[in-house]
């Protein structure tokens, strides 16, 4: 199910950051960002065989992969709002005076030039994101296996990206995508514990990224999202309670509690407004005309 909602709420930056929306680029495009994450498992969830046999773990794969799609609009929301610069609302600006002179010396200067201002499938240099990053082998055990690594990399890439900001915006979608990013390496642990027998817990948390030094991941820690894993769906996919559930716990760094599937998806956040700028666009129409126009089809709509 698609929702009008993100997640989860992230601030409005109080100022365009475009250099800051270029590092955020890195968890949305880069090898280990969320259109790898849900390549990964929507073609591993597409592909998987003996369906019925292995069922939970197929139905975990499925899930998280709902999952993915809703990062991958999160951190391109994220994006769009750092970039949305320089952010000068005004009317009939005399263009050759180059009011955006300043946007060619961004870090990711294409974000503007090309795309203006919003998030593409792309890393922090502007690389395109590319079909070579997913693994889909057909093998239970080995795609498990390839998961558990993809999200130790994705939360150790995070981290850095957050280091990297003090930007409140990304640092928004770092700290909750690390609390997120924690659970799925757990429950793909768990799940390659379940069909192989291996201690995996002498693994955890890999890389070790203690979640109270991220304060920006407290709140979600205090809600218990740590322990939560969602169906995506209002009758699938609960096949997955035989993994992440009966019985197992949080893991030791993180608040205590015994892991559950939740059937649906998280309450979520409205999505933020990003407001064009006339100038950067050049709009065949004035503002008044678009207002104007939408609203007719809006209601033709009703």
């Amino acid at each position: 199910m698609r929702i009008d909602r993100l997640q989860t709420e992230i601030p409005v930056p109080t100022a365009p950051n475009p250099n800051a929306g270029a590092a955020l680029q890195e968890l949305l495009g880069g090898k280990y960002g969320e259109m790898s994450t849900l390549g990964n498992y929507m073609f591993q969830s597409f592909n998987f065989r003996s369906k019925s046999k292995l069922r939970p773990f197929y139905s975990l794969v499925a899930a998280i992969t709902a999952e993915e799609l809703g990062h991958v609009e999160l951190v391109s929301n994220g994006v769009a709002m750092l970039n949305n610069g320089p952010g000068d609302p005004t009317e009939n600006v005399d263009i050759s005076a180059a009011p955006f002179e300043e946007m060619q010396d961004i870090r990711l200067a294409a974000s503007f030039f090309a795309n203006g201002g919003g998030a593409m499938p792309m890393n922090s240099n502007g690389a395109s994101w590319n079909m070579d990053f997913v693994t889909s082998t057909g093998n239970v055990i080995f795609d498990l296996l390839h998961n558990f690594h993809l999200e130790c990399g994705a939360r150790l890439h995070k981290l850095r990206v957050y280091e990297a900001m003090t930007e409140p915006t990304g640092r928004e979608v770092c700290g909750y995508l690390l609390v997120r990013g924690s659970v799925h390496a757990h429950a793909y642990a768990l799940a390659l514990k379940k069909i192989t027998g291996v201690d995996i817990e002498k693994m955890l948390p890999c890389p070790k990224i203690p979640l109270s030094a991220i304060p920006e991941s407290q709140k979600y820690l205090e809600e218990g999202i740590h322990r939560r894993l969602y169906t995506f769906s209002p009758s699938d996919y609960k096949e997955m309670a035989g993994i992440w559930g009966k019985g197992e716990q949080a893991l030791p760094d993180d608040p205590p509690g015994e892991l559950e599937v939740v059937e649906g998806m998280p309450d979520g956040a409205k999505i933020a407004e990003i407001e064009g700028t006339p100038s950067a666009f050049a709009p065949e129409y004035t503002a008044e005309e678009f207002y104007e126009i939408a609203a007719k089809l809006y209601k033709k709509s009703r």
